[in-house]
This record gives structure tokens, sequence and C-alpha cells, in this order.
């Protein structure tokens, strides 16, 4: 579940902020005045969106744009002079802001972050080059030993791996014991 961060220098504009989102069904996880006790709630949260001024009290906003993990976007709330030195790809909001755009934007956000993380979460995970090197050394045994083509080889690991509920690696490391003790 994403989370809310919100970096202002007072403590009282990050209150009417909160209220803002709150009347709106998004709750906010930190209020904080300086970017460091901000990034010290980052690396305790999940995900989510930071919404910080253009100034915060101990550093630039870009700073703490680029220290923000991946898992983390920014909502720069900013006038619009201050805007045109902000980076092109940084979701911003001038003020006056209005109630319903800071919802609606900060709700946008949350979902395409949800959206994103999902989507890395659902992709296969990289082998090491040890563990490829185990489905390799396992596809070229069963190549020599039962005379498979590589495919045939592969297809075998893979539903052998499917078949005995295990992953491919160890499918493989299982065929390397059994042929190399038989």
């Amino acid at each position: 579940m994403s989370s809310i961060i919100i970096v202002l220098p007072k403590l009282e504009d990050a209150k009417h902020i909160k209220d803002i989102l709150a009347r709106r069904g998004l709750t906010a996880a930190a209020l904080c005045t300086t970017a460091s006790m901000a990034l010290s709630q980052v690396h305790q949260l999940d995900s989510g969106v930071v919404i910080c001024s253009y100034r915060i009290r101990d550093m630039h906003y870009t700073q703490l744009a680029e220290y923000l993990p991946d898992y983390f976007d920014m909502l720069l709330l900013a006038s619009t002079s201050e805007l045109e030195s902000a980076p092109h790809d940084m979701v911003t909001l001038t003020y006056p802001i209005r109630p319903n755009d800071l919802a609606s934007t900060v709700e946008m956000m949350l979902t395409q972050l949800d959206r994103r993380l999902r989507k890395r979460k659902s992709q296969p995970k990289k082998r090491t080059e040890q563990e490829q090197n185990y489905i390799n050394n396992a596809k070229w045994l069963l190549m020599e030993r039962n005379h498979m083509t590589e495919q045939e080889a592969f297809r075998y690991i893979q539903k052998s791996s499917m078949d005995s509920g295990t992953n491919m690696v160890e499918t493989a490391q299982m065929i390397l014991l059994l042929i190399y003790d038989g």
C-alpha cells in the first residue's frame, strides 16, 4: 500500500494539505518540516508520494528528489515562476492550490505508482550467472546422456520443475546430482 509524506517548512501548511487529502479519503503517513525527516520516513515505508514545496529547510527539492528511492514519486508545489526551473518530468502544482486538483493529482500518482510496482513484480526475476550455469550444465548432460536436443532438454527441466513444484535452478541441480551420483 502506497503512502503519502508531506514535506513543508511550516507544519501548519502540512496539516492543511493533510486535511484536504483526508476529505478525499487519502491518509498522510507523515508530516515533515525537513527533507531529512522525510527521507527517514521514506525508508520505513513500502512506496508512495512525497508532496513538497519548492523551498525546504535543509535541502533543495531537487536533492530530495535525487535521494528518493524509485518506489517513491514527488509532487512539487510551487509558484509559476519557480516551476519554470523545475524538471519537465516532475509532477507539479502551482500556488494557489485548488483542493480538488491536489487530491486528484495525488490519487493519479498513487495509481500510476501502484501500477508500475505491480508491473515490476510480475516481471520474471533475472537469473544469476551461476544459476544459468546450473541450467545449462543440466541441459548439456541431458543432451549427452539421453540424446536430447537442446529444446527437449530445456523442456524436460521445465516440466520436471513444474511437476515437482521447485524452480528450474533447483531442478537442474537435482538432475546434475542424480547424473553425477549415478
